[in-house]
């Protein structure tokens, strides 16, 4: 089998440490597996050497839009993951968020702009009815893209101008989010089994309230708690929630659901991801091994379920 990582994306470096880790891992369980870069040499390689299947370990860009899904679709490779669809409707966080909100679950209140808007309706402008409409403090993301990469919270309207303009150096559309303070915790799901599982809330306590990219790759930056230090009850909110949105969005094998406890005890969704990390400070592997599972074997039993599918 061969675990695709790397590629061109701002997440080459991340997703090319959880690639050798899952490679690693699969290989302790007897598999064969082969660590592939995602270059223009892969549509070749995978026709010349074929895989009984193929996990995409990749970050942002063409790992997680669904465009090397729709290639292994296309060239008939099964593969462990959600499909090119699914793919994009979850990367687009302005859809993804759309449609868990109209199944009436909750997010974060928002507004997504390009950056033509700011162009030529006024930025002075169009930033003051921002703050008009989501108040302070605002959390800025890029409207696709993973790892934290460009978001940011804004404190101070004065602030806000430097901060856009940061963020547009990573996606031509702007996400500004009414900012909810709470317990931060990601809930990851896999279908290891008969049907899809969600793994011990993985809590997170990141330097200054904000898991941005630094928080996220610095070992011992960021603190975890798994179980996450909650409720019975809020947990099983949690997993009941981020078993929801994995169907809802249509999605498979595995997700990892990114959101806030609020302070009135509502999971308040911040993202879905289609391709959770895996490096040795990401949140899936933590909570696999919080409930005393072993990574390998649980994407062993994915692989297998790849090519059942086939």
């Amino acid at each position: 089998m061969a675990v695709l990582a790397g590629g061109l994306s701002h997440e080459r470096e991340v997703s090319l440490r959880s690639g050798r880790r899952l490679a690693g891992v699969l290989r302790a369980t007897g598999l064969d597996v082969r660590e592939w870069d995602v270059d223009a040499t892969l549509i070749d390689r995978l026709q010349a050497e074929r895989p009984d299947a193929a996990i995409v370990a990749l970050h942002g860009g063409e790992g997680e839009n669904g465009a090397v899904q729709a290639v292994l679709e296309l060239l008939g490779v099964p593969y462990v993951g959600t499909t090119s669809a699914a793919c994009r409707r979850a990367w687009d966080k302005p859809t993804a968020k759309a449609e868990l909100e109209r199944a009436g679950l909750h997010t974060p209140d928002w507004i997504a702009l390009p950056h033509t808007t700011f162009r030529e309706l006024g930025a002075k402008s169009v930033l003051e009815a921002m703050v008009e409409r989501l108040g302070l403090p605002l959390m800025l993301k890029p409207d696709q893209g993973g790892s934290a990469l460009g978001a940011q919270v804004v404190r101070a309207a004065e602030d806000l101008p430097a901060a856009m303009v940061s963020c547009l150096a990573y996606a031509d559309t702007v996400l500004a989010e009414r900012f909810v303070t709470g317990t931060e915790v990601a809930v990851s799901v896999v279908h290891d089994g008969a049907a899809p599982r969600a793994l011990p809330p993985v809590e997170v306590v990141a330097p200054g309230g904000v898991y941005d990219y630094t928080a996220r790759y610095t070992p011992g930056a960021t603190t975890f708690h798994c179980p996450a230090r909650l409720s019975a009850d809020t947990t099983a909110l949690l997993e009941r929630t981020a078993l929801e949105a994995h169907a809802l969005l249509g999605l498979r094998d595995l997700s990892r659901m990114d959101a806030v406890v609020d302070e009135d005890g509502r999971v308040q969704i911040l993202e879905v991801n289609v391709s959770p990390g895996l490096t040795d400070t990401s949140l899936l592997p933590t909570a696999v091994a919080a409930e005393g599972s072993d990574l390998g074997a649980v994407f062993a039993a994915l692989v297998e379920r790849a090519v059942e599918r086939a």
